[in-house]
């Protein structure tokens, strides 16, 4: 895995996106809404970016008569995920290898 910055992912709301979704399979949008305390609106926006990027996609059923949203990560978006945690692990590890 090659480390990588990555602009999509760094906002601070889509990289807690990203976290609670790495290793969670697939997350129903109220889970992700309430653990990140986001608005619908806020969760929607992001969720929309992930997806154009193909980092995430989502599934609509229906559970008791009301129309329910899936969140899971592609693999594209774990490899993206991945590579940038690295990313930051290495400009962390430089930055206290500086201040030593």
């Amino acid at each position: 895995m090659e480390a990588n910055f990555d602009e999509i992912i760094h906002v601070p709301t889509r990289l807690r996106i990203c976290a609670l979704l790495a290793g969670a399979g697939e997350v129903e949008f109220s889970v992700i809404r309430d653990g990140l305390t986001l608005s619908d609106s806020v969760l929607s926006k992001h969720l929309k970016v992930l997806e154009q990027a193909g980092y995430v996609d989502l599934r609509k059923g229906t559970v008791n008569t009301r129309t329910r949203t899936w969140v899971h990560m592609t693999k594209a978006g774990s490899g993206a995920f991945r590579g940038h945690i690295q990313e930051l692990r290495r400009l962390a590890a430089s930055a206290d290898h500086l201040s030593s």
